[in-house]
């Protein structure tokens, strides 16, 4: 995400790469959400509640900030796609990805993923 995040910043019209980068941040942020529960389960097991709570509220960010990059690639609104992937970035400020990763490019056809799901 943080990969997809600094090819965004560097678009300067939005085009075909624009959408698949935001639709990626929106769909990493959906899967984060999504595994929220299933990771506190352990702590709960044990009656570890606060640090549980702690947690989920911690990464509450993640579910909001999805549905508003969403909406946003859906509706084609760039200025509401900027503000958002600023939002991410700053929860995510301190991920350090070196320029000479191997990580490819995975955000390849997330728009149409979005889309069809």
């Amino acid at each position: 995400m943080v990969l997809a995040i600094r090819e965004l910043i560097r678009q300067t019209q939005p085009d075909d790469t624009t959408r698949d980068l935001a639709a990626f941040i929106s769909l990493a942020l959906e899967a984060i959400a999504g595994t929220i529960d299933s990771s506190v389960t352990a702590w709960e097991k044990r009656g570890y509640w606060v640090k549980a709570d702690r947690f989920r509220m911690d990464w509450a960010w993640s579910s909001r900030l999805a549905g508003m990059m969403r909406q946003a690639v859906e509706t084609e609104d760039w200025l509401k796609v900027a503000q958002t992937t600023v939002q991410v970035a700053e929860r995510l400020i301190g991920i350090q990805v070196s320029q000479n990763h191997r990580m490819g490019t995975p955000w390849v056809g997330a728009y149409r993923k979005m889309m069809e799901g």
